[in-house]
């Protein structure tokens, strides 16, 4: 592991003490070079998932106008997609194949926005392409809140970065559980493991 690799993590760790961050993992958190992808609700999001295993975040552009997590999400290497721009997303596939080609794992979210969390909208299957031609493991992941957490933790709508992240900053703890689920098998192809992806995080979400 990468010294940047370590000190995104501690970071991470870190700013999930201030949050009061309570992760339960159900599962194995893969060891292996590979591409995660997960439902998402939050922001918070990354922050769960980030400070356990070392890997790029594939992350809309408009996290750099964000105070400090933008400038920190570019350093700490995060591939970038500018929603609507087809020559960007070419670009960004090509960075995600180079990364999992030099041994760096990656986590994406193929609904390319955030819901309530009780749904799970349709996955872009052009985000698994980097994965089938580096064959790597697809490793899905269901993110879950709970409690109290599960109606405030949600970054949705015209919501802003301050004001939620101030709610979050309120709240006397965030719970969320992680069910890391089976890995895919790359060589069924893109359309094939994205929906199987879908599905199984879908299940999950549904049956809470």
């Amino acid at each position: 592991m990468e010294i940047k690799d370590l000190i995104k993590m501690y970071w991470l760790k870190c700013f999930s003490q201030i949050l009061q961050l309570k992760v339960v993992c159900i599962g194995n958190v893969p060891k292996e070079t590979g591409m995660i992808v997960s439902n998402h609700i939050s922001w918070i999001d990354i922050v769960a998932i980030g400070q356990l295993l070392p890997a790029y975040f594939v992350a809309k552009s408009d996290i750099l106008g964000w105070p400090v997590i933008g400038y920190l999400a570019d350093q700490a290497g995060t591939i970038f997609i500018r929603r609507g721009d087809k020559k960007n997303i070419l670009i960004t596939a090509e960075k995600m194949l180079s990364t999992l080609n030099q041994g760096g794992s990656i986590i994406a979210f193929p609904e390319g926005t955030t819901t309530e969390g009780d749904d799970v909208l349709g996955f872009h299957s052009s985000l698994f392409q980097p994965a089938i031609q580096s064959q790597v493991m697809v490793q899905p992941v269901s993110i879950r809140y709970v409690g109290g957490s599960r109606s405030l933790a949600p970054f949705v709508g015209d919501d802003t970065f301050v004001m939620h992240l101030l709610r979050m900053l309120k709240m006397d703890q965030i719970n969320v559980e992680l069910r890391f689920l089976t890995q895919l098998d790359v060589k069924l192809g893109r359309n094939v493991i994205c929906e199987q992806a879908r599905t199984m995080i879908l299940e999950q979400v549904v049956s809470a």
